[in-house]
Formats: structure tokens, C-alpha cells, sequence
């Protein structure tokens, strides 16, 4: 917004030939009476002031990080509050409306309401804004509707301001009104967002003071982290105002702010629980296994934040299913639409969120909660198979979906057998006679959906139209229409063709030469000569014997 606004004051400033000067030398210009014949002249000082605001609303939120910025922020919104002063005086002029002025006033307290805001001059900047709103008032009465809707929305987005300085002047009801208007608006945005967070948790330090213990499933533990007081303490307020949200987007705004609490507070634990680990298994053998306060306190922390994902997970669940059925009921294009794979990932978290509560230490032994976790298991498990059916109904698989069906029907009739003394901490779960009358009338409406698509001579395809993806060559013997052998990548054989066996070049051993026994010969092999030196001279003359 800020650049729009160096962009807009340009183009004003080219079109007005309203130039500061060229590029060697700066000459400042002012906006005076005398030159106000086009209204454009005033949207220079407009967004003059508005290019300021907007540079300190950026700076607000880099502050965080680095505070030495926020002085910049309160010089920039001083710069926005002058050339509001600015405009108010030049819109007094005679060449100006009465509708202009009022808000041209308006505007100016609001500014003026905001810096007084930022330096924490609460009086002061509660007589700016209400004098702003009052104005807004009257301006919304005196136009028509679509004019009074842009005025009261100015209105609304004032009021929280006013009552957070009202709150700290004095006036001790205010709080209540602010956080009601925090729950009615989803959130607050701007300057007051964080100073909001900030005085609801300093409201809660203040009280976590007189806090010193907590009392859970009989056992009462110490509680001496302050970040876990002041979560504790607010504990019930967050848990109201999830109650009271009126839509799913509040809802799930909540439920985040208060895990991340949550999460905040079990870090705190874990951080008093990493040097005390020696006294902790010291403590587990004296005390024949059970946990010690800390270890405790820390089973409690994870089982609220367990518990919590499980109810937005329900709750999310619940939406999904309000949409899944509207779908049903009228087809919408456009948007993606929700499908029961959906609900099944979210009951299979929350399936998982359970599982992990059973094994939190120091409640291994307590039956009651083991029980009550069962029977929450399997109610969720009978919603989980209900959707996996659903999904099966979709494709068409009836025998699977039956089966399912029957499987929901078991785990609801489980729950019902085994709630007996547990029926209080089943009341918040979904009915699960509910869901059985829901099931069996799925069933009949399966059976009868079965029976037509067996009837159904369109569903099944004409083995002429068949493709099974084989090559001509293999499929001589059988017709089957494929454009496909008239388009350039026409499939005759498969290439390069496979391999085949083929035999190899035979090789011989002959094993049992050794072990043959030959027959004597001397008889019929011609005896040797003699050797020796007769036999020499003999052989050198020729003389044979």
C-alpha cells in the first residue's frame, strides 16, 4: 500500500504539473487555497498522509523483531498526523463541502487517536477515537445505506480501541466488552492486536499469583512455573469462548491460539524436567512406580493438549460432514469438493491422539481412564469405518462397503454394552444410536444400488471394444475395434522382440577313465630290444636282430 501510494502522488503531481523542483535542485511547493480549483490538489495531502500511516503500520510489524524501529514508527506517524492537520485546514475553505469536512475531521482524530495510542496517552487518545466515531455517526444517518455501510464498518473497527483505553483508565468492565468483541469479529487486527494478547496475559499473571496447585483425577500436584498458571487460568475463558465462536473460522482460531498456549507450557515443564531426572527416578523406586508432581503435571498438560486436538478434529470433522451432505443434496461446481477420504485421515488422527493418552505416565494403572478411552476408541473407530464404506459405496464396491457397514454396527453396539457407569464423559461424543440408524438405512440403500447396477446393460462393455493392450501379432484370433492400428504409433509386435531359450552346445566329460581296468596286451605287442652298448654299435651299422 505504501508503494501504491509513491506511485499515486506522482502521477497526481505530473498530471497537476505540480513539480518540487528538477532534478538538480529541490523546491518545496505547498498546497494552498488558492489553488484548490481541482479536487485533485487535496488527494495530494491525502495520500501524503496516508503513504506515512502505512510506512508505520510496516514498521509496527518489523518492531517485533527490532525494536529500535518503533521510534521510527512514532516519527512516521507524527509525519501522518501533520499532513492530516494539513488537510483539515485546507478542507475549511469555502470550495469545500460540509461532507468533506466531517471527514476530513474524522480522519484527523483517528490519526491523532492512534499516536496518542502508540505513546500510551490513554485519555487523549480515547477522546480522539470517540470523537471520530461520533462523527462516523453522524455521517452514517445523514446518507444513504450503502454510504452508512462504509461509515459503521469505521465505527467497528473503533470500538475495540476505545474500550481498550477505557480498560486502562480505569474502567474494569471494559475488558469483558473487548474480549467479546474479539470473539464476535474473529480476531482483532492492527495496533491493537498484540496490546490485546498483552493485557489479557498480564490480567491472567495477576491471578496466577494466588495460584499454587491443580487438582486432576484425584491427585492434587504443586503448580510453581508461572506459564503454567497463567495457562491453567486461562483454560476455562479459552474453552468458553470455543463454545461461544459463532463460525468455524473463529472456532479454529481458537483452538490454534490455545495449543500453541498449551504447547508453550509443556515446553516450560519439560525445560524443569530435564535437570530433575535423577531425583525423578530416585522418587519412582521409593514410591513403588508412581510419577513424581512434575511428571504429573506434565501427563496433565499433554492430556489437555491431546484432548483439545481431538475436539478440533471433531469439530472439523462435523463441518466436513454438514458439507459432504449438502453436496449430496445439490451438486456445486467450482471449488473442490469435500470427499469422506477427507474425514477418514482426520478420525484416524484423532484414533492416534487416543492411543497416546492411554500410555501418559502415572495413568497406566487407572482403569477408569483406560475404560473411558476404549469406549471413546471405539466410537471413533465406528465413524472411521462408516467413511471408509462411504468411500467404497463411491466406486461402486458393494460387498466391501457391506462388510464394513456390519464392522460399524459391531463397534456401536460394543460402546452401547459397555458405556454403563462412563455415559457422562460419552455425552460430548458423537451418538452412536445415531449412526446405527444412519447404517442400517445405508444398507438397504446399498442393496438396492447392488441389484440395479447388476441390471444395469450399459455397465458392461461389448468384448468387441475390449482393449487389453496386447500387439496385433498376439491377437489374430480375436476382433477388437483399435483406432489405434491406423495412427502412426500403431502397436503390430513387441520391440526389440524378448528373449528366448535356447539350447547350448552340448560339453563331454568322460568320468569313469579313470576307474577302467584294461585288458593285458604284451602278448600281442612285439617285444623291445635290448639296450645297451651291443645294441648301439648295432643300431650305427645297420645290423638288426
Amino acid at each position: 500500500f505504501r508503494g501504491y501510494c509513491s506511485r499515486r502522488l506522482r502521477r497526481l503531481r505530473k498530471t497537476l504539473n505540480f513539480k518540487m523542483g528538477n532534478r538538480h535542485k529541490f523546491t518545496g511547493k505547498k498546497v494552498t487555497e488558492e489553488i484548490l480549483s481541482d479536487n485533485r490538489y487535496l488527494l495530494l495531502i491525502l495520500m501524503d498522509a496516508e503513504r506515512a500511516w502505512s510506512y508505520a503500520m510496516q514498521l509496527k510489524q518489523e518492531a517485533n523483531t527490532e525494536p529500535r524501529k518503533r521510534f521510527h514508527l512514532l516519527s512516521r506517524l507524527r509525519k501522518a498526523v501533520k499532513h492530516a492537520e494539513e488537510l483539515e485546514r485546507l478542507c475549511e475553505s469555502n470550495r469545500v463541502d460540509a461532507k468533506t469536512k466531517l471527514e476530513a475531521q474524522a480522519y484527523m482524530a483517528y490519526l491523532t487517536g492512534m499516536l496518542r495510542f502508540e505513546h500510551q496517552e490513554w485519555k487523549a487518545a480515547m477522546e480522539a477515537f470517540n470523537k471520530c466515531k461520533t462523527i462516523y455517526e453522524k455521517l452514517a444517518n445523514a446518507f444513504t445505506e450503502e454510504q452508512a455501510v462504509l461509515y459503521n464498518q469505521r465505527v467497528e473497527e473503533i470500538s475495540p480501541n476505545i474500550r481498550y483505553c477505557a480498560y486502562n483508565i480505569g474502567d474494569q468492565s471494559a475488558m469483558n466488552e473487548l474480549m467479546q468483541m474479539r470473539l464476535r469479529s474473529g480476531g482483532t487486527e492492527g495496533l491493537l492486536a498484540e496490546k490485546l494478547e498483552a493485557l489479557i496475559t498480564q490480567t491472567r499473571a495477576k491471578q496466577a499469583a494466588t495460584m499454587s496447585e491443580v487438582e486432576w483425577r484425584g491427585r492434587t500436584v504443586p503448580v510453581k512455573i508461572d506459564k503454567v498458571r497463567i495457562f491453567l487460568l486461562g483454560l476455562a475463558d479459552n474453552e468458553a469462548a470455543i463454545a461461544q465462536a459463532e463460525n468455524e473460522e473463529t472456532k479454529e482460531r481458537l483452538f490454534e491460539s490455545l495449543l500453541s498456549e498449551c504447547r508453550d507450557a509443556i515446553q516450560a515443564v519439560r525445560e524443569e524436567l530435564k535437570p530433575d531426572q535423577k531425583q525423578r527416578e530416585h522418587s519412582l523406586e521409593n514410591d513403588s512406580g508412581k510419577v513424581s508432581n512434575i511428571q504429573y503435571l506434565h501427563s496433565y498438560l499433554t492430556y489437555i493438549k491431546l484432548s483439545t486436538a481431538i475436539r478440533r478434529n471433531e469439530s472439523m470433522a462435523k463441518s466436513l460432514q454438514k458439507a459432504l451432505l449438502q453436496q449430496q443434496r445439490s451438486d456445486e461446481d467450482g471449488k473442490r469438493s469435500p470427499r469422506p477420504q477427507d474425514l477418514i485421515r482426520l478420525y484416524d488422527i484423532i484414533l492416534q491422539n487416543l492411543v497416546e493418552l492411554t500410555q501418559l505416565p502415572g495413568l497406566e494403572e487407572d482403569k477408569n481412564f483406560q475404560k473411558e478411552i476404549g469406549l471413546k476408541t471405539l466410537v471413533y473407530k465406528a465413524y472411521r469405518c462408516f467413511f471408509i464404506a462411504q468411500s467404497y459405496v463411491l466406486v461402486k464396491k458393494w460387498s466391501e462397503a457391506l462388510v464394513l457397514y456390519e464392522r460399524v454396527l459391531k463397534y456401536a453396539r460394543e460402546v452401547q454394552s459397555g458405556a454403563g457407569a462412563h455415559r457422562n464423559s460419552l455425552k460430548e461424543l458423537p451418538d452412536v444410536q445415531d449412526l446405527i440408524t444412519q447404517v442400517n438405512a445405508e444398507k438397504y440403500s446399498l442393496q438396492a444400488a447392488a441389484i440395479l447396477d447388476a441390471n444395469d446393460p450399459h455397465e458392461t462393455e461389448s468384448p468387441s471394444q475390449v482393449k487389453d493392450g496386447k500387439p496385433l501379432s498376439e491377437r489374430f484370433e480375436t476382433f477388437c475395434l483399435d483406432p489405434s492400428l491406423v495412427s502412426k504409433q500403431v502397436s503390430l509386435v513387441h520391440f526389440p522382440p524378448g528373449f528366448q531359450p535356447i539350447p547350448c552346445k552340448p560339453l563331454f566329460f568322460d568320468l569313469a577313465l579313470n576307474h577302467v581296468a584294461f585288458p593285458p596286451l604284451e602278448d600281442k605287442v612285439e617285444q623291445k630290444a635290448k639296450s645297451g652298448l651291443t645294441g648301439y654299435i648295432k643300431g650305427i651299422f645297420g645290423f638288426k636282430s
